[in-house]
């Protein structure tokens, strides 16, 4: 009875000292403009640092994000935006059209094949991705003779410029002059139209994606692997739990961190992988391995004339449906319990 009284004597004090506060206005109140004023002065320093950064995030990324927003709902291509031929300047005469645009965008069949093509794409690359990038962590992970040489091997992939890799995987594929076909020819088989055909093209574009991919994926989960405490291997072992137990019950959850920010990663970059595509098959042949990015730059430089609004307007579905897809993701990821 006398710790019941003593808690509830406790519990009072501070519900008077809260009500105190509040009456004096230090509770979750908003702080007054001499608060924010002297934490301006404090914090000054701090304040000049961040304020180039935001600026030029501002200007980099914040206005081409408006202005691609505000083209989207018009009518722009390059026969009636504002330009100077010669020394004759013509004003722009493109008009506001609303949301024509996305209706149109959205209910013809480009875009919907398009998109189709895409998610099979981005699927395929992250699932093959995370899948190679987990086997070679798990290799590398354990004490093997050579460990540090096929690390770097590994990761070569990674530094090497994106284009210049793309280029280099662009020659092996050549049908006639290829590397690949001549390895195939050597063993009696016919050689294969790798960027030629729709279906082998498809097929390159993911291959050349997913060994560009991979270090990454592999570099993240091996830095979620060592930060797995060993002992819980070892005493998983002493209960008799087989190697997939193990993997399962103690590998998976500790790499849940690590696995569910670099697939989101890894699901937008691809997504918007415009330079394999672009540099290896330029959407061929026909539309085959055309993404929604891939289209966007075509309507904007290679068509004619080049539609502006029609660009910006798939630029920025491109946009809502990865925004709509990290919401999906983090709602999942909440109701797993994993908060990030």
């Amino acid at each position: 009875m006398a710790v019941d009284s003593s808690s509830r004597s406790v519990a009072k004090a501070a519900g008077d000292d809260v009500a105190r506060g509040r009456s004096r206005g230090t509770g979750h109140t908003s702080p007054s403009p001499r608060g924010r004023r002297r934490s301006a002065g404090t914090h000054w320093y701090a304040w000049s640092m961040v304020a180039p950064v935001v600026i030029v995030i501002g200007v980099i990324i914040g206005y081409p994000l408006v202005r691609g927003i505000y083209l989207s709902l018009t009518d722009a291509n390059e026969r009636n935006v504002e330009r100077s031929i010669g020394v004759n300047h013509l004003p722009a005469t493109y008009e506001f059209v609303g949301l024509d645009n996305y209706t149109a965008a959205i209910t013809g069949d480009k875009f919907l094949a398009t998109l189709g093509w895409t998610l099979v794409w981005t699927v395929a690359c992250v699932s093959i991705t995370f899948t190679l990038g987990l086997g070679l962590a798990n290799m590398l992970n354990r004490r093997i003779a050579g460990r540090g040489v096929y690390r770097m091997m590994l990761i070569l992939p990674w530094a090497v410029p994106g284009f210049v890799s793309v280029f280099a995987w662009r020659f092996l594929y050549n049908e006639k002059n290829g590397l690949l076909n001549k390895i195939l020819a050597g063993g009696g088989l016919d050689a294969v139209p790798w960027l030629n055909d729709p279906t082998w093209a498809k097929f390159s574009v993911i291959a050349v994606n997913v060994w560009l991919g991979v270090p990454f994926m592999m570099v993240a989960l091996l830095g979620g692997l060592q930060s797995i405490p060993g002992e819980l291997y070892e005493a998983a072992e002493m209960d008799g739990a087989s190697a997939w137990q193990r993997f399962r019950h103690i590998t998976m959850p500790g790499l849940r961190s690590v696995s569910t920010t670099v697939v989101l990663l890894s699901t937008i970059w691809t997504f918007n992988m415009f330079p394999v595509i672009f540099l290896l098959t330029r959407g061929g042949p026909g539309e085959a391995t055309q993404i929604l990015v891939t289209q966007a730059y075509k309507f904007s430089f290679e068509i004619s004339p080049r539609d502006f609004a029609q660009s910006s307007t798939w630029g920025v579905l491109i946009l809502i449906l990865l925004m709509v897809f990290a919401a999906i993701y983090q709602r999942v990821l909440r109701k797993q319990g994993e908060v990030w």
